[in-house]
């Protein structure tokens, strides 16, 4: 069989099953084509992405501007690796620094990668700037997080699918509980490096901590010299209603989306709607004070600021400010939360909505290892939908930010439609 001949999902499927590592649980449907907020299937079903790629896509599928600078760029330099310089990386830089409001930015390629350089990075600040002793730095995280899965952030981990037969682990790492400022005062030492936490939690199920909560943990670091990391690699590029969901309650429009936030971290990570979806970049970015504690040949990655990334994520970073993304997601999440919320009222199939922005949750009134979020995820399939439960007993809502007031409509009265003939199966 030729690699280029076209397949039917169950082939697709078979294919996956037998030749891939079974790393993955995904719904039963074969994607292949993508348009804004659209996708549709091997067979030509037509669906509403509602996961965007787990916030990847947030400028919607293959937006025609970042395929243009990517197919300008693919055509002229993909890839020179860091032993030369190349005419891009240079312009990227300035543009990230300057869009986000730091003095520099390490580029890499995946959030996973971003997150690993950022502890990376703590610990080295730590030693030669808090004088930490050597190989005694701390870093804190939240129990519950989800910051990708290499081994040294699933030493964070409590999820044991995440952990079981993969240790021993990277030592140095405490785990608190989220939302809770007494628990993060707790552990604060001589010896902490840093404190890395999602604004909010959303793999595990789109937990938004209290208004003030980052504000407070950021003064908490500031009296203990210690760096607040904000991984943002879901929460950022407009997906909650700001440019960052640690921009609390400014306001974009005043902002331009480009000022100090609210809560501004010491280190930033940033991926996934870096590129729009189309190429996997990531970032950290830091000021002078913490990133000048990295010199040539201690942190590296041969496609990290490639000439190809770097265009598709200008690009991408343009089509946000442009489109007014930030805004949109800000009011579009309100009218799907109060949607939702009306929803919670007429059924008892809902127990719990919450969110910001446009990343949202649903949480079925049934137990953690139940099968109810899975079978509602493949009726919403059926009715044009895609969507994905996460921890069991709750189903995400992160749609595309180009998603228009009218669409959200339809979409809308899917959700509703499938919750309401579900519980009336029961």
């Amino acid at each position: 069989m030729s690699v280029i001949e076209k397949l039917s999902s169950a082939e697709a499927i078979a294919l996956e099953a037998r030749y891939g590592a079974q790393n993955y649980h995904p719904l039963p449907v074969v994607l292949s084509r993508g348009d804004g907020v659209y996708v549709w299937d091997v067979e030509g079903r037509k669906y509403y992405d509602f996961l965007s790629a787990y916030s990847a896509v947030n400028q919607g599928h293959c937006h025609p501007k970042i395929i243009e600078a990517l197919k300008t760029q693919a055509e002229t330099l993909t890839l020179t690796s860091r032993a030369f310089y190349n005419d891009q990386l240079g312009p990227y830089e300035k543009y990230m620094c300057e869009y986000f409001g730091f003095d520099k930015v390490l580029p890499m390629n995946t959030g996973a990668e971003a997150v690993e350089t950022a502890m990376k990075l703590a610990r080295k600040w730590g030693y030669e700037k808090k004088g930490i002793p050597s190989n005694k730095a701390k870093i804190i995280v939240c129990q519950n997080n989800f910051h990708g899965r290499t081994i040294s952030i699933i030493s964070a981990s409590n999820d044991p699918i995440a952990t079981e037969n993969f240790g021993p682990f990277t030592p140095g790492i405490t785990a608190i509980r989220y939302n809770d400022l007494n628990a993060l005062r707790e552990v604060m030492s001589s010896e902490v490096a840093a404190f890395l936490v999602e604004p909010i939690q959303g793999e595990a199920g789109v937990y938004v901590p209290d208004p003030e909560y980052l504000k407070e943990a950021k003064k908490i670091c500031a009296e203990h010299n210690v760096l607040f990391i904000a991984d943002e690699v879901q929460t950022g590029i407009a997906r909650t209603g700001r440019l960052l969901a640690s921009c609390g309650d400014c306001s974009c429009e005043d902002k331009n989306c480009s000022g100090v936030p609210e809560v501004k971290p010491d280190i930033l990570i940033l991926g996934k709607a870096l590129s729009g979806g189309v190429f996997p970049v990531s970032a950290v970015l830091a000021d002078d004070e913490i990133m000048e504690v990295i010199r040539p040949g201690n942190h590296g990655s041969t496609f990290g600021g490639n000439p190809l990334a770097c265009a598709v994520a200008v690009a991408a970073l343009e089509v946000v400010r442009e489109e007014k993304l930030a805004e949109r997601a800000d009011k579009l999440g309100k009218i799907f939360r109060e949607k939702m919320d009306q929803t919670l009222q007429e059924t008892n199939l809902v127990k719990l909505v919450r969110g910001k922005g446009l990343l949202n949750a649903i949480v079925i009134n049934d137990t953690e290892d139940s099968s109810t979020a899975w079978e509602i995820c493949l009726a919403l399939k059926e009715n044009g939908l895609l969507a994905k439960p996460t921890h069991g007993n709750i189903i995400r809502f992160a749609p595309p930010l180009v998603m228009t007031d009218e669409q959200l409509e339809d979409c809308i009265s899917i959700i509703r439609k499938t919750l309401f003939e579900y519980e009336a199966q029961m």
